[in-house]
């Protein structure tokens, strides 16, 4: 028999381009005495927040829902999915529903669910820059203020793991470009403050 070489703890392979994986998981919300569940699907090239819900129960249905509707926006890609080992995620009518939309499915291995993180940094990022700083006056609202945190994480805060960069310009293509125009203005600035003390010098 031939010696098996185990790859745990080798680390989870980064996507190359949007939407080669996409990672969802559920957060519980506490809200007023109940929960509410948040459940999001994330690019795992960009960190983009491609679709979420906020939903009153976690049934496997609801799942597929916000999956579809996920996949209803971008109809011509066909991600990886990676999820943890809920309930949810192993049944046999999940397994079926994603046969039937032709999604390959990486379950994490419960003694490496770091593959599984970014979405996980995510939900803390939700509980500790909404969740804990608003007051959500009913669902609706909830519905709203949640919303607008997903708009702001994916296109307006920078992030230091994307290179100061948006998730939106991941998701976009346009990071060269950007990182490129950065690159020159640093370049630009530093000419400038040469110039500067160069001028000050001869005029001395």
């Amino acid at each position: 028999k031939r010696n098996r070489v185990s790859k745990k703890g080798m680390g989870f392979i980064q996507p190359l381009v949007p939407h080669q994986d996409w990672h969802t998981d559920i957060k519980y919300i506490n809200y007023k005495g109940t929960f509410l569940f948040f459940i999001g699907i994330m690019d795992g090239y960009s960190r983009y927040i491609v679709h979420h819900e906020l939903r009153t129960s976690m049934t496997e249905r609801d799942v597929e829902i916000v999956l579809q509707r996920a996949l209803e926006k971008y109809p011509d890609k066909k991600p990886k999915l990676i999820t943890d080992n809920g309930s949810q995620y192993i049944s046999k009518d999940f397994q079926s529903y994603l046969r039937e939309v032709g999604l390959q499915h990486v379950k994490t291995s419960p003694s490496y669910p770091q593959s599984n993180g970014k979405i996980e940094r995510f939900h803390r990022s939700l509980e500790e820059e909404c969740i804990r700083t608003t007051s959500m006056i009913n669902l609706d609202d909830a519905k709203k203020q949640i919303a607008q945190f997903v708009d702001h994480y994916n296109n307006h805060r920078l992030h230091s793991a994307l290179s100061y960069l948006r998730p939106i310009d991941f998701l976009t293509g346009n990071v060269e470009n950007l990182l490129k125009a950065r690159k020159q203005k640093i370049v630009d600035a530093t000419a400038a403050r040469n110039n500067f003390w160069i001028s000050k010098k001869i005029a001395g």
